[in-house]
């Protein structure tokens, strides 16, 4: 499996200088190849002859232009517009395959970044070594041992981070697993999940909690003069911010699907229309600050790394109108009420550890089969990718 860390680096102001070049000469080429490939293509469709257009052929052709044309491209290593070259036709590649859309340019201070071959740069202890510019310390050593394919450096905010890639099958990092069988996890806006077991996780609600702030921030950047110095302090203000609640919902987000991966071996999830959901203009913005498609994203690659199973139930599985004691489905269930009886038996059900419950019980179905597996229309395979750091989280017990 490939891993990545994320490394948050300490460069000085010289070696800041030299990733903004470099991110700088990424997007140029990036944008100079996407221009390209939709010229050469419309020449192709005009004139069969003409050849169609790939990143080969346009690695080339810059390569060929270059020196004479955009000499200060040669300031940084020459991997940051190959690589953005490579990316380009892997994003035409994913749109080929109906998995993304067309690939749109990119803009200046947006995901800025550039990446590295493994013969381009080498890491020892706590620092990593950059092509014409040196050894750059990082925050923390390498975590994983294997070997080094890749390595991404970007600006989040202010700050710079170097993402490694290593192909590797030694997973001591993760913690034993207890495999307690299944769980059902029912996911929602005042709590983010309640387990079939009772527990209930609250959320960070980080934008919640930050909104009084990030709105003063925004007031106060949209006042400035724009290209003076005060904008520019501004606005990396407001991007601290933006990056502070976003390391929040991830912290909180990695910390429960360590914590659900570790102890069970499989996991029962809903499959929520998220984009459809977030339409509802009451409760967008705690659906959004939610991260329920992250969340998700994290249980499966978890699960696959531990050897676990995911299971996706319908997205019209009725889990919160149907008893799980009985089984009786209610026609209706209005989305206030918390707590409902059932008019079969009789029993009282909390809304959410009911829908947690059944999720559960789907596991012991053989109408639904886990993700991965064939024949599985009701899941997809999950993927690894790299495991976090955070194996902790607290919970607190609801009554079912």
């Amino acid at each position: 499996m490939i891993l990545a860390h994320k490394i948050a680096l300490d460069p000085n102001k010289v070696q800041a200088t030299y990733f903004a070049r470099a991110c700088g000469v990424a997007r140029f080429a990036y944008n100079w190849a996407l221009a390209e490939w939709k010229r050469q293509y419309e020449a192709a469709k005009a004139d069969p002859a003409f050849p169609k257009p790939s990143q080969l052929a346009l690695r080339r052709q810059l390569n060929a232009i270059k020196r004479e044309q955009f000499p200060w491209m040669l300031e940084v290593t020459k991997n940051a517009p190959q690589m953005a070259i490579i990316q380009l036709g892997e994003a035409f590649q994913n749109l080929f395959k109906k998995r993304a859309k067309y690939p749109a340019f990119r803009k200046k201070g947006v995901h800025d970044r550039f990446t590295l071959t493994n013969d381009q740069f080498s890491v020892e202890g706590s620092r990593i070594r950059i092509p014409a510019l040196g050894w750059v310390r990082m925050r923390e050593p390498l975590r994983f041992e294997g070997k080094i394919t890749s390595a991404t450096v970007s600006r989040v905010a202010e700050g710079w981070f170097v993402s490694i890639a290593v192909e590797t099958q030694d997973t001591s990092h993760l913690r034993q697993a207890e495999n307690q069988g299944a769980v059902g996890v029912d996911l929602g806006v005042k709590a983010l999940a309640v387990l079939s077991t009772g527990e209930l996780v609250h959320g960070p609600k980080a934008l919640a909690m930050l909104l009084a702030r990030l709105r003063r921030a925004s007031r106060s950047l949209s006042r400035k003069v724009k290209g003076s110095a005060n904008r520019r302090k501004a606005k990396a203000k407001l991007a601290k911010l933006h990056a502070r609640i976003a390391n929040l919902r991830a912290d909180g987000l990695h910390k429960l699907t360590s914590d659900l991966t570790r102890r069970f071996s499989i996991v029962v999830l809903e499959d929520l229309n998220v984009r459809g959901m977030v339409r509802n203009r009451h409760l967008a913005r705690a659906i959004a600050d939610m991260g329920f498609g992250e969340l998700r994203r994290q249980v499966e690659y978890k699960a696959a790394m531990r050897g676990g199973e995911v299971i996706v139930a319908d997205r019209f599985y009725p889990s919160s109108k149907t008893c799980s004691a009985y089984g009786h489905v209610l026609d209706v269930l209005p989305r206030s009420a918390r707590d409902w009886t059932c008019p079969a038996c009789g029993v009282m059900h909390d809304r959410d550890v009911n829908a947690a419950v059944n999720l559960k019980n789907l596991a012991a179905s053989s109408a639904v089969s886990a993700c991965g597996e064939e024949g599985s229309g009701l899941g997809r395979k999950p993927k690894a990718k790299p495991a976090s750091a955070k194996q902790e989280v607290s919970f607190d017990h609801v009554c079912a």
